[in-house]
């Protein structure tokens, strides 16, 4: 009984902490409109405080998906299925290592504006944070994932991670043609 309790408590765990494979898409991109909203909020209203919750969300994402964001449970659990759009599979490894990049950026603008009394240089780093989220929300290019679509090619990604990706296009290619 032991035993099927700890089972148990570790498939709960590696539920909690995975992240989804494949994204779907729509919601990606409203996430990113949150984000880019967000960071400008923060910059244009002088509200230091905010950057937690943005650097919050980015870590959350990038350990469980939109399980553990508040942003994320918002998305895809009220706006994308009222929206009533298809869902556009793409795959989870490149948008967790975008998320990644964010949270980079996020936690170095709150340290800068929290810690370090820096709040001009947290700004400019929330500037090119709203800007790369921007591209993603309204214009459906995510920087991170080109980033690491050119670190797999370099190598520097490791093989089996490109065949989750291929996996993950395959069934995306399959609902297109469906």
């Amino acid at each position: 009984m032991d035993t099927e309790l700890l089972e148990e408590s570790q498939a709960e765990r590696r539920s909690l902490f995975s992240f989804p494979d494949p994204v779907n898409e729509v919601s990606a991109r409203l996430v990113a409109a949150g984000v880019v909203f967000l960071a400008l909020a923060t910059i244009t209203l002088d509200q230091r405080w905010l950057t937690v919750p943005l650097a919050y969300g980015f870590v959350a994402r990038v350990l469980s998906g939109p399980t553990l964001s508040p942003l994320g449970q918002v998305v895809t659990r009220v706006i994308t299925p009222r929206l009533g759009l298809a869902p556009r599979l793409v795959p989870g490894p490149p948008k967790r290592f975008a998320q990644a990049i964010g949270a980079v950026f996020s936690v170095t603008a709150a340290v800068l504006a929290l810690v370090l009394d820096r709040p001009g240089a947290a700004y400019v780093v929330l500037g090119f944070l709203a800007v790369a989220a921007s591209l993603e929300a309204f214009l459906g290019y995510c920087l991170g994932c080109r980033i690491f679509r050119l670190l797999m090619r370099a190598g520097v990604i490791p093989e089996a991670v490109c065949e989750r990706c291929s996996a993950a296009l395959s069934i995306r290619a399959g609902a297109v043609r469906r």
